[in-house]
């Protein structure tokens, strides 16, 4: 019997060729993790093509949890266990893994031909190079093929099993309970296939058992989290969530419209099975068709959404201005990739920002707001919804592939506890004008086509003041610019909040690099740093104590994954100069990237401090 050793922080990742199933079987580790009780935040890591030649670097798919008997915020810098299923996966993810972590690998794949494929000179398994760790040679295929023997399976079909034979391995190692990916496996597959992913994930599961592999066991204890209800979420179902609820609280049916695109097209495919709520989901055949649809929606009486990311985002910016112009409540959600162009279609960057605040011709402002985590993208969402319909006005939300595809437990909310805002719209003919203006928030009034007495024009064309009649007028489109812009800055924002030691450093953030700047923080607070955070929800209107929690320190850093379009923002609002941390990789900050940049921006920083503490 292996001795099982408790730990309280683990970080795991599966790699192996795009066919390999990596996705699924990080997908059932995570979802027996979160019933198992612990804190968790998962990343999924795939390639673009859609089938990339097997073997090669471009096909490696993987996919890293983290789980832990406390909070965490991030899916973890370096993993302590590997499951490598060729030499291309070896070779791409080796250099994260800690020295002395395990590397569990499937040797039937480290062949020369293998080795050729992936750009690999040497074999790894005897050319000195995995000394550091602790290898692990399994032969899946083969003990996989003994394991479904007689359910007449081809080669081909067997070879598909062994993700849930390194599955159960895995499940020994951390002393996972298997059944609900047992339950899951009956559901999913017909037979032969179901008994046969039952069988390998069963063998798996037995042969780290019983062979001297291993030389223990590990057991996460449950985290402390607070009593509720929880699911395990990713950000684009939180997010999908969130839109349903928030025209549920308008008291208004939701309309998407939406050309597929990666990483946004799964909120399509989420929001098409909530029909039962007044959702209605158009793939339209091109993204300004697609907008266009939205904007009619939300003309007809409806909450219009589109979903997209950059390239999207770029075709739309037109009719984004006819938005702006016709003040109509629209989200617009760009959820965020690897640019330009075409870029990195399943890689992550937060580099729209500056597209969604200015891109578009003429002054058009529109609101902008982002999610710092999978499950922020519930609430965000709901309050892109409430800003569009109390402000009349497009709003921006801004998440990215990080978020989209990432994962971690979700305390499920009251729904009675989220405040109704309930759209009035406008039924009574007398002193309508269709561009009056409430006097708290400058919204226009919303008047469904066909209601007796309302009828009104809108359009791209400069509109006049309280009438909304075509006006050519000089003075007249210099105050329409005007209010469209208080309009925006109408919407109420909170105060920024710092947390951390004041006057000294503080590290500002947006989006996804919340987890691992609180975490690099703390990291650094815990070793007699003196350093603060404090993160953006809403990026315009920017919070009203905006200049004076910057002017308060003495450097203000501003880590972000694009070259520091933030970090211009700020300084051009505040005039503070703000220390652009840039890194444009198509992959999230790592903690110990932002604990080396506070250690270079502390006081009495030396080369040589900073290697010590590092």
């Amino acid at each position: 019997m292996k001795p099982i050793q408790s730990v309280d922080d683990v970080v795991i990742r599966f790699a192996g060729d795009s066919g390999d199933g990596m996705q699924v079987t990080g997908s059932q580790f995570t979802n027996t993790t979160a019933l198992a009780g612990n804190d968790l935040s998962t990343f999924p890591d795939f390639p673009a093509e859609i089938r990339a030649p097997a073997g090669t670097l471009a096909g490696v798919s993987g996919f890293q949890i983290r789980f832990s008997s406390s909070d965490i915020y991030t899916p973890g810098d370096t993993p302590a266990v590997l499951f490598a299923m060729n030499p291309a996966a070896l070779k791409a993810n080796i250099a994260d893994l800690k020295k002395g972590g395990l590397l569990v690998i499937n040797q039937e794949k480290f062949t020369p031909k293998d080795f050729e494929k992936a750009g690999l000179t040497s074999n790894p398994l005897d050319d000195g190079s995995l000394d550091e760790y602790r290898l692990v040679k399994v032969d899946m295929a083969r003990m996989t093929k003994t394991a479904i023997e007689g359910l007449g399976l081809g080669t081909k079909e067997v070879d598909r099993t062994k993700n849930f034979f390194a599955l159960g391995m895995a499940y020994w190692l951390y002393t996972r309970d298997s059944g609900a990916t047992e339950a899951w496996i009956q559901t999913k597959f017909k037979e032969p296939f179901r008994e046969a992913n039952l069988r390998a994930m069963r063998a798996g599961h037995a042969y780290a058992e019983t062979v001297e592999l291993f030389e223990t066991r590990f057991e996460v204890p449950k985290a402390d989290l607070p009593p509720g209800i929880y699911r395990n979420i990713l950000g684009n179902q939180a997010l999908s969530i969130g839109l349903v609820v928030g025209a549920q609280k308008a008291g208004v049916p939701l309309f998407l419209g939406s050309y597929p695109i990666t990483p946004a097209s799964d909120i399509l495919h989420q929001l098409a099975g909530y029909k039962q709520f007044g959702v209605t989901t158009f793939q339209a055949e091109d993204e300004i068709a697609a907008i266009g649809s939205a904007i009619g929606a939300s003309f007809g009486g409806a909450m219009g959404i589109c979903t997209t990311s950059g390239p999207g985002m770029a075709l739309k910016a037109e009719a984004i201005g006819l938005a702006v112009m016709t003040e109509l409540p629209l989200v617009i959600i760009d959820v965020q990739r690897g640019g330009p162009s075409t870029g990195l279609p399943t890689k992550t960057e937060q580099s729209d920002l500056m597209q969604a605040m200015y891109g578009r011709n003429g002054e058009a402002p529109v609101a902008v707001i982002a999610a710092s985590t999978p499950t922020d993208c519930f609430d965000v969402a709901v309050e892109a919804v409430r800003a569009a319909v109390t402000h009349m006005c497009p709003v921006i939300l801004l998440t990215d592939g990080y978020l989209a595809n990432g994962s971690e437990p979700w305390k499920v909310p009251d729904l009675n506890a989220i405040p109704d805002f309930a759209v009035n719209f406008r039924t009574e003919p007398e002193g309508f004008k269709a561009y009056l203006r409430n006097p708290e928030t400058l919204a226009r009034p919303w008047v469904r086509p066909g209601t007796p007495g309302l009828e009104h024009r809108i359009g791209g064309i400069e509109k006049a003041e309280g009438t909304g009649n075509v006006s050519y007028d000089p003075k007249n489109h210099e105050r329409m610019v005007h209010i469209r812009e208080a309009k925006i800055a109408a919407i109420v924002v909170p105060d920024l909040e710092v947390t951390g030691d004041p006057d000294e450093l503080l590290l500002v953030g947006w989006g996804s690099t919340a987890g691992a700047i609180r975490s690099g923080v703390e990291l650094a607070r815990s070793r007699g740093y003196k350093v603060a955070y404090t993160h953006f929800r809403w990026l315009n209107p920017l919070p009203r104590n905006l200049t004076t929690v910057l002017r308060s320190f003495k450097t203000v850093l501003v880590p972000e994954m694009n070259l520091g379009q933030l970090a211009r923002i700020l300084r051009a609002q505040t005039l503070v100069d703000c220390i652009a941390v840039t890194k444009v990789q198509g992959q999230a900050f790592k903690v110990s990237e932002i604990f080396e940049t506070i250690v270079k921006h502390s006081p009495g920083y030396t080369q040589d401090s900073q290697g010590m503490e590092a």
